[in-house]
């Protein structure tokens, strides 16, 4: 793979008793020991200038002006700090690939690990200015022999590209925790991203103010702006063509596992997007009927149903999150399409239910009487309708909510207020998906044995509009016979 800073220092230290004369002098700074002068000297200078000018703003440099706005009129004469988090470890000196925190990525458009946001309460307003780590130092050595020297992990903007692209004064994170320490004056923080900034603020900050920050950033995005919108149809298109890539590839899977379906949708995300918004659910077979089914190390068989949720995530971290149940030959069993047909109507009824002065819970509401309907005809549980819906029999079948918002997360604004989210009115702006599902359990013994190790569920991303709603995922063929048509479409 590579050599770390001490593997460095060992290749260029001769070990044996004969060269010990021969070694390379440490340099007279102390700072790399094993690593001569001359080296030293060599790595420091020679390097062309590839500072960037006239760098254009980014994308959602605007919106994002304008959210740091809304939040400095929530919090005046406060001191704000938003920090994108650090590189978390995966197993002994490898770490996760990194992803910014989303508060901080929605204020500021910067996806670099260790940033900071902070914003300096004012007379008017605030100041705001991000923190972040400068290029790699040449003159001592940082560059070329530091893990995070830019020779190990790439090249990053310098503070003053930074500031081209941000439309933010840019500033040296490395400092950072000292003026926090230093600084007076009320502050609220994000927490459970960065225990250096956290350490820094210690007794300064409540946990109660920080979860009102919190709160507050959560339910900020409840109501998406045009860029967002932009980037959830984005994530939904990659997310069709990773559909589509998947279905022409089910022969390859059969004769492996699920874990192909998992790899060819994955590479749908990487090349068109930042990653998976969530872990690919892949559950063919019985494995349907398990809601969150990420092992993807199961049979691939024709005959039995796909349940595939995935979304791919873009490169500004807005995911998509849609559902298909698929028939692996390509055609519905009788009993197949008669469940996934009820959850079909579930949706459509649920879909039709998402408009603006709604209820959040009313489409969920809509869903769950039309599967109750049917399991009282399949003769499942006892009715009526009314008595099973009271009691939420039809639970022990459609087991979860009927859909989320949707966002920079794939459970957005998880931490809004229950009156603002799940009690909340829908407005135009809202994104959220509605994903009905009916789940019969290999070993419920409550219903017919035919029935058992069947899971359906379709899920799709719903935008509120000023007089409806739109459907950002309705490149994908919902009716059992569209589905059928497609797939025969994408094999033949």
């Amino acid at each position: 793979m590579y050599l770390e800073e001490a593997d460095v220092a060992e290749e260029l230290n001769p070990s044996t008793a004969e060269e010990e004369e021969q070694q390379i002098k440490p340099r007279k700074n102390g700072l790399y020991p094993g690593v001569s002068d001359e080296l030293a000297e060599s790595m420091a200078s020679g390097w062309a200038d590839t500072e960037l000018h006239d760098l254009q703003p980014i994308a959602q440099a605007t919106h994002t002006a304008a959210r740091r706005a809304a939040l400095s009129r929530r919090f005046p004469g406060e001191r704000l700090v938003i920090p994108a988090g650090n590189l978390k470890t995966r197993s002994n000196d490898t770490e996760y690939s990194f992803r910014a925190a989303t508060e901080y990525a929605y204020l500021t458009g910067d996806q670099t690990e260790d940033g900071v946001l902070v914003l300096e309460p004012t007379a008017d307003g605030h100041t705001a200015t991000i923190y972040l780590l400068p290029r790699s130092d040449r003159e001592n050595g940082e560059f070329w022999l530091s893990g995070q020297g830019e020779l190990w992990v790439g090249r990053r903007h310098s503070l003053g590209e930074a500031e081209q692209l941000l439309g933010l004064p840019a500033k040296d994170v490395r400092e950072l925790p000292e003026l926090l320490r230093e600084a007076t004056g009320p502050v609220r923080a994000v927490r459970g991203h960065d225990a250096g900034i956290e350490a820094a603020l210690t007794d300064k900050v409540t946990a109660e103010r920080d979860e009102e920050l919190r709160v507050f950033l959560s339910e900020a995005r409840l109501v998406k702006d045009a860029f967002e919108i932009a980037e959830l149809q984005k994530a939904c298109d990659s997310t069709a063509r990773g559909f589509e890539d998947v279905v022409k590839v089910l022969d390859k899977a059969e004769a492996t596992s699920e874990r192909y379906i998992e790899g060819t949708f994955f590479l749908r995300a990487r090349v068109e997007g930042n990653d998976v918004g969530y872990g690919s659910i892949c559950a063919a077979g019985p494995h349907a009927t398990t809601l969150h089914w990420v092992r993807n190390d199961g049979a691939v068989r024709s005959g039995d149903l796909l349940l595939l949720d995935a979304g791919v995530e873009t490169t500004e971290l807005y995911t998509a999150d849609v559902t298909r149940t698929l028939p692996i030959n390509g055609r519905f069993s009788e009993l197949q399409r008669k469940i996934y047909d009820a959850v079909y109507d579930a949706q459509e009824a649920g879909i039709a239910a998402v408009q603006p002065g709604a209820k959040f819970r009313d489409f969920h509401d809509a869903a769950q009487r039309v599967l109750a309907e049917r399991l009282v005809e399949w003769g499942l549980v006892e009715g009526p309708v009314e008595r099973v819906l009271e009691l939420g029999l039809q639970r022990r079948w459609t087991l979860h909510g009927t859909g989320h918002m949707l966002g920079m997360d794939v459970h957005d604004c998880a931490a809004a207020r229950t009156e603002s989210y799940v009690d909340g009115t829908l407005e135009p702006g809202m994104c959220l998906t509605v994903e009905p599902g009916l789940y019969f359990q290999v070993d419920d013994l409550t219903v017919p044995e035919e029935y058992r190790g069947i899971g359906v569920r379709i899920e799709d991303d719903i935008l509120i509009t000023e007089d409806g709603n739109r459907n950002l995922s309705d490149a994908l063929p919902r009716r059992a016979e569209e589905i059928e048509s497609w797939m025969a479409s994408l094999k033949g």
